[in-house]
Parts: structure tokens; sequence; C-alpha cells
């Protein structure tokens, strides 16, 4: 659903007697308009916060109608107390009129989104903020969308960065190919995840595939990237593309012994995906492969989540054949990297490591990451990740 146009108004601070009393701007839809500055989109925090200054107001108050989700509340408050020549701003913390859970727009301050996660503790990854294209929470998760000064449109959810449109291709190509081109003749593919519709994208670009069904359990990921991120959700276009948003592992028991790769392209182990990284999931993705199937999914990061990766590692071992894992870097993720954990039912003879299948001189110049030559190097793990995630007798 388009977000509505419409004006905001402005309430001009009156002279009182009562300082608590607050002049209040308040911002609706996607179009701001008054008689001194217009802008076309949702000015970014810096801007409305500078607005206030002009305007000498108090509070800003937004009310922005996306999809079937409405949601007021204040942006940016006017200092700390009731002196009304306090020029200091500070996000409001005014939870009441917010859903429960994290907000988003909470960790847009000054300009920047920081982004601060409970799984990469004692670091932080920022980027300037030049537009509010979209914040809602959906029946899931917090979601908010942005344009960067630097890095495009973002997609983030929950406070943690899932796709920006300058890096996106090194995850997406990776994720997608590495299992596709392991497999000699992938026919029916399924995608756990991926709203966004980036690994749709890549899975497309392989003739052998003559159905892909993607269940993506947030309608509203799918909604706010077919909006903002065409440049991903065009995977969307493809005709051999079925969506279903329900739960994954629910489908994957209707639908047993029937795909040839599954892809999981979750966010981090945390909120609605945290089913995602535990040994059932991986039990029903077994279920539902053929023999000879491939799954890979989001594997996280070498650098911080050793602790999570071994065990699961160790876990699905006993299920797969055989289990491996690979690299990608990408400078938005936490450490500038994410792992794939890539695994087969039935033997292989080199694994996964080495491509069976390669992309055409024409298509490979589509691909901005990916190649064969480092589909094998992807395998190719740091000494100490390689003690730490599979022990010293690898």
């Amino acid at each position: 659903m388009q977000c509505r146009p419409s004006f905001c108004t402005i309430e001009p601070k009156k002279k009182t007697t009562q300082p608590s009393k607050r002049s209040v701007m308040r911002i609706s839809g996607s179009h701001i308009l008054t008689q001194k500055w217009h802008y076309n989109k949702i000015s970014s925090p810096l801007l409305i916060a500078s607005s206030l200054l002009f305007h000498q107001l108090d509070c800003v108050v937004s009310s922005f109608p996306f999809a079937s989700h409405h949601i007021t509340r204040p942006l940016f408050v006017r200092g700390g107390g009731d002196n009304p020549n306090d020029s200091t701003f500070k996000m409001s913390n005014q939870e009441e009129e917010f859903p429960q859970g994290l907000n988003g727009m909470d960790l847009v301050k000054d300009g920047w989104f920081h982004e601060r996660g409970e799984l990469w503790k004692g670091q932080a990854m920022s980027l300037e903020v030049k537009n509010i294209l979209a914040h809602y929470r959906s029946d899931y998760q917090d979601i908010l969308v942005f344009e960067s000064t630097n890095h495009g449109n973002v997609l983030v959810l929950d406070g943690v960065i899932q796709v920006t449109e300058r890096d996106e291709f090194s995850y997406q190509e990776m994720i997608a190919h590495i299992p596709l081109y392991a497999h000699p003749n992938p026919k029916k593919v399924l995608v756990i995840g991926g709203g966004d519709g980036g690994v749709l994208r890549e899975i497309a670009k392989h003739e052998s595939v003559e159905e892909i069904v993607i269940c993506e359990i947030d309608k509203g990921v799918i909604d706010v990237s077919k909006k903002y991120l065409p440049t991903l959700a065009k995977g969307y276009d493809d005709p051999r593309v079925t969506v279903h948003v329900m739960d994954g592992a629910k489908f994957m028991e209707e639908n047993q012994d029937s795909f040839d790769v599954i892809i999981t392209d979750s966010s981090d182990p945390i909120g609605p995906a945290s089913v995602l990284f535990e040994t059932p999931f991986y039990n029903a993705m077994h279920a539902s492969l053929r023999e000879g199937g491939i799954v890979c999914t989001q594997g996280e990061c070498l650098w911080l989540h050793v602790d999570i990766i071994r065990p699961l590692v160790n876990s699905i071992s006993t299920k797969y054949t055989q289990v491996e894992y690979a690299y990608t870097t990408i400078p938005t993720y936490p450490s500038g990297q994410i792992g794939f954990i890539v695994a087969s039912k039935g033997e292989r003879e080199a694994g996964c490591k080495v491509p069976v299948r390669k992309p055409s001189k024409e298509l490979q110049k589509t691909m901005k990451y990916y190649s064969t030559e480092l589909h094998a190097a992807a395998f190719v793990l740091p000494a100490f990740a390689k003690r730490a995630i599979f022990g010293d007798d690898e």
C-alpha cells in the first residue's frame, strides 16, 4: 500500500505563563509542506531537528500511515524539562504510543543511524541518514527503511541492518550461487525468509530451475522491499516464483522430499528468526530435501559467533552427510563478514566446495561478487576459525 500524501500543520508557539504547554509540529504521511520549506519525502531526523529550531517548536509528532499499521509518537523533544529556553534535542523515550519492543527510530540520533546489537556488544555500525522512508512495527518486528548518504536505501529489522543497496550483492550472490552451482541440476528451490527478494533475483539466473518457492513470515518485509528496494525485489517478478506468507517450518512439514536446494536467508538468531538456528529446523529442512539436495543458511560471523556456529555445525552433522562453512565479506555487516553453513543430503566427492557447474560468460557479467574461483576460496577459513568450528582434526 502506498503512503498517502498529506500535509503538516504547525501550531505556532503562544505566549503563556504555563511553560509546560509546548508547541507541536505534526507530520503526517510521506509529504511535508509549510510556507517556508517543502520536501518530497520525510526529512531526516537532522533536518527535522533543524526545522524545529527554525520554527521554535518543542516537539515533533509523527503520524505515518503505512500498510495496515499506523504509528503516532513523538520523535524529537526539545530539552528535558520545562525550561522554554532549553534548545537541546533528544530522542523521545515515550513508549506508550508505540507497540512494545524495540523502536528503530531510537537508534537515529543527530542524523546518524547507530546499530548496536546484542550479538556484537562493544562495537557499533553507523550510517549517515539522508531521509527516513518508512518506519512501523509489523506483527513480528520493528521495520525501518532509510536513505543513507552513501549506501543507498537501507533496510533495518529490530535495529539490525539487513540490506544496503551498496553492498547487498555480496551476500545475495554467495548465499544463492554457492549451493546452486554445487548442485548438478537444481530444478526446485525453496527460500525461507529473504523477504527483500535479493536471493530470488539470483536464483532466477539459473535456467535449470523450474520452480522457486519463498516462505516469508512477515509480509511487511516484502511490502517495504518492493517499494524501497526495487533492485532486490525485482526477484518477485520472475514467473517461476511462488510466495507463501507463512512459517517456513510448517511449510516444509507439508512438503517433504520436495526440493533440490533450500536457502535460509534469515536475520540473526534473536526474535522471530531464533528458531531458524535450532536443530529441529535443520531436521525439517533435511526431510524437505530430495536425495542429493543441498541447504545453505545464514551462518553468522566467524569473528564474533563461533560459540553459536560450532555447536550448530556439530548438531546438524549428525543428520547431514557433509557440513561445511563458507563466508563472504560485506562492509555493513558486523565485523565486515558473514558466513554460510552449507550441508548436503548424500555423499559428494568434493562436498560443496567445488562448483560442478559454471556461469556462462554473459551470466558472469551480471554478477558483481560471485565467481567460480571465489566459490572455492570462500571455504578456505582462517586457522583460528577452522579450529574453532571444526576442531583440531579437521
